[in-house]
């Protein structure tokens, strides 16, 4: 295993308000499982996309077994052997999983395709990662694990020289982990390279040769994985140098919860127990990719079926449906701005104002929307051309504060849910939204937010809850306990 088959040299890459890659060096060798690992938003994604052809790097080189690669697109990445397999799958979901598998090479007899020999290679595919489902099952019809053996079997299809696993075993049971697992060692004995992205350092402890590590867009450190502890990792991701961030000048709220969780049950997914929330207070929640941040906030909503016990003003609430949620006084600014919180072909005045009214936005008149908006836009600084401007041409910090405008505008805010609220902002239009936080805070809003910022949370939360695969395992107070020891407990789940 000292043949290299992957260099990343120097790669930078840079979006509008942010370095999200600063020279960083990755090098991958032959029929190894190189690990990459680093908090959310080290820049791990961003690197791999890069490989992939999906983005092009602002500066750096790239070799392929020792040849100069520079992929325009992901299709030239595939072609030239790099095959990934993203978190966010790219399957095709009215696709069977056979026309997923070998999409753009199926067999064919001139122009028709060679339905039995597809179905005979995918089935082939699907049985080396021990999947026993049906090739001819359309892809939405599955459930989430059984999707992602799908990808994983798909990237098995392509003669791949690299192939990257970004968190595989989010969705999958013990069984599956394992047949994966068996997968990712055979592929390495065939002298293929695996990139193994992974939060949970056992999988790494059990699956890697070597590891790097990226520490806020650079590379921290490169470790043999077998002669490496996991505090070793922990400390080269999570930095020695990070300081005690206490919030600033602000009494800890006080009094009796306005919102009280005692359990949020999904199967499968989360079990959260014993949240509660002051009016004035902002809660935060912390935990990586997938440990149910966004889970608990949509359940709480009405979002999605889950068995809810909570109490809000003393009284039990399960709200059936975000509207019932709404009419009960919960706000979500959502993960996806532009997928769930805008209509980004509405103006920004009926976008802030369409909550205030029951009624469809087409419906909503002009200027009544301008009038129930103004001061809401206004208080906020929303820059814009003016209310009849589209709000899909805002910048994304505006869009953000259009979000959060909508509620405002309706009015009768008691708990206010955030999920993820500056993901994609700079540091202006965050330092602007937390400032609309806390003053929404000091009008006795309770406020829980989850955000994979760390730093972001213990600056601007008054507590902390942990959430670790789909569990609240540890509390935080951020005025006297170190931002590493919280880091320590979301990337292990050790409670203090």
């Amino acid at each position: 295993m000292t043949d290299e088959r992957l260099r990343m040299s120097g790669i930078v890459k840079r979006f509008p308000g942010t370095v999200a890659l600063d020279g960083v060096e990755l090098t991958v060798r032959a029929g190894e499982v190189h690990c990459l690992l680093g908090e959310n938003g080290a820049g791990k994604s961003t690197l791999m996309k890069i490989l992939a052809g999906s983005y092009r790097p602002d500066e750096g080189t790239i070799l392929l077994d020792g040849e100069p690669f520079s992929p325009s697109t992901p299709h030239a990445g595939l072609a030239a052997g790099i095959a990934v397999i993203y978190q966010e799958l790219d399957l095709l979901p009215d696709l069977t999983v056979a026309q997923n598998l070998l999409l753009g090479r199926s067999p064919r007899f001139g122009p028709f395709v060679r339905r039995a020999r597809r179905a005979g290679l995918a089935r082939q595919a699907l049985d080396r990662v021990g999947a026993r489902f049906p090739v001819t099952t359309r892809v939405r019809d599955l459930p989430i694990a059984a999707q992602q053996l799908t990808a994983i079997a798909k990237a098995l299809t392509a003669d791949a020289r690299v192939i990257v696993m970004d968190e595989p075993s989010a969705t999958l049971g013990e069984s599956e982990l394992e047949a994966v697992f068996g997968v990712i060692r055979s592929l390495t004995e065939e002298g293929r390279s695996v990139i193994f992205i992974s939060h949970r350092l056992d999988e790494v402890k059990a699956i890697g040769d070597r590891a790097t590590v990226l520490r806020d867009g650079r590379t921290a450190g490169v470790y043999d994985v077998a002669s490496t502890t996991p505090d070793e990792i922990v400390a080269a991701m999570i930095g020695e140098a990070k300081e005690l961030v206490r919030p600033a000048g602000r009494p800890a709220p006080e009094g009796e919860p306005l919102l009280t969780v005692e359990r949020v049950h999904v199967p499968g997914l989360i079990d959260v127990r014993d949240i509660d929330v002051r009016p004035g207070e902002v809660v935060g929640l912390a935990g990586l990719g997938g440990a149910g941040r966004t889970t608990l906030l949509r359940a709480l909503f009405g979002d999605l079926k889950a068995h809810v016990t909570a109490r809000l003003d003393g009284r039990p609430f399960r709200a059936g449906s975000p509207a019932a949620a709404v009419r009960a006084g919960l706000a979500l600014v959502p993960e996806s701005r532009k997928e769930q919180g805008l209509m980004l072909g509405l103006s920004v005045g009926r976008n802030a104002a369409i909550a205030a009214l029951d009624r469809p936005p087409w419906l909503l008149p002009g200027r009544l929307g301008r009038r129930l908006a103004a001061p809401a836009l206004a208080g906020l600084g929303v820059r814009s051309v003016g209310q009849s401007q589209l709000v899909g041409q805002l910048s994304g910090g505006n869009q953000q504060k259009v979000v959060l405008a909508k509620w405002i505008t309706r009015g009768g805010i008691k708990v206010l849910l955030l999920d993820e609220p500056t993901r994609g902002l700079d540091v202006g239009a965050k330092a602007d939204l937390y400032r609309q936080v806390r003053d929404l805070a000091g009008q006795g809003v309770a406020v829980l937010l989850a955000s994979s910022e760390l730093n972001e949370l213990t600056a601007n939360a008054d507590r902390i809850q942990v959430l670790y695969e789909g569990r609240n395992i540890a509390r935080f107070d951020p005025r006297v306990s170190p931002e590493s020891a919280i880091a320590h407990a979301v990337i292990t789940g050790a409670t203090p």
